[in-house]
């Protein structure tokens, strides 16, 4: 795992940064003006830029959780797309994380948990932190992480691609990956180590997968999706308080 220092970041978007991603992903190419205008007035709603301050130091898994690590753990592989010890393991929902988890936990003492969603974006965005799209610039090319446009069309082996300044991979791409909060709106208000709300009725997914269009792999994209739902395209990393 990487030690991911204290410090403060800008979570989020303007909407000048999600029209500019918006304007630029070829799936939104051809759609109506007015199309376009709602769903960036949407997204914009759905990740108000704002200040957070992490106040510790914690621990972000280097990898994806791999499908040969969750056999180990529990004994089945659920992947359904492509399989392969290297490969992340997908088709698990946010509960079968916690199950994971708690396994783990009672087998290596180790604390591990899934990241917060904070813990996740101020990890992805690198060090310095970078209020770019992505952690590594605004643009991005298939060789620098597997999405759509890559045309690969399944999860690759982690550490395919490069990672970013923390040595985290496949941050962007590969696989969408559970966080631990409950949706909720952000406010624009500056907080200190949020951990979400306390009830919901969706969890949080980050990062996109190689399904994902280029503007839902941003740094400060959201997914949201019930906690028992298990997709071809959702795995998870994790992390663990210093």
């Amino acid at each position: 795992m990487v030690l991911i220092p204290a410090g403060k970041f800008k979570m989020g978007s303007t909407k000048a940064d999600i029209q500019k991603a918006i304007r630029r992903d070829s799936f939104y190419k051809g759609k109506k003006e007015k199309e376009i205008k709602a769903l960036i007035e949407d997204r914009f709603n759905n990740e108000r830029q704002h200040e957070v301050t992490i106040t510790k130091p914690y621990y972000m898994g280097k990898y994806e959780v791999t499908q040969e690590q969750w056999e180990a753990v529990i004994g089945s592989n659920p992947s359904a797309k492509t399989k392969g010890p290297k490969l992340p393991v997908t088709h698990v929902s946010w509960e079968d994380c916690q199950e994971f988890i708690k396994k783990l936990n009672a087998l290596t003492k180790g604390g591990y948990r899934l990241p917060t969603e904070a813990d996740w974006e101020y990890a992805c965005r690198g060090n310095p932190k970078l209020a770019t799209a992505y952690s590594f610039g605004d643009k991005i090319a298939p060789k620098d992480l597997n999405y759509y446009d890559s045309n690969v069309g399944t999860p690759v082996a982690i550490g395919s691609y490069k990672p970013n300044s923390f040595g985290l991979y496949d941050m962007h791409g590969n696989v969408w990956e559970w966080c631990q909060d409950w949706h909720a709106v952000y406010n624009g208000e500056a907080v200190t180590d949020p951990v979400g709300p306390a009830t919901g009725e969706f969890r949080i997914l980050r990062g996109g997968s190689f399904l994902s269009y280029v503007s839902e792999g941003r740094s400060a994209a959201r997914l949201t999706f019930g906690q028992s739902f298990r997709i071809a395209d959702y795995g998870f990393r994790l992390a663990k308080t210093k």
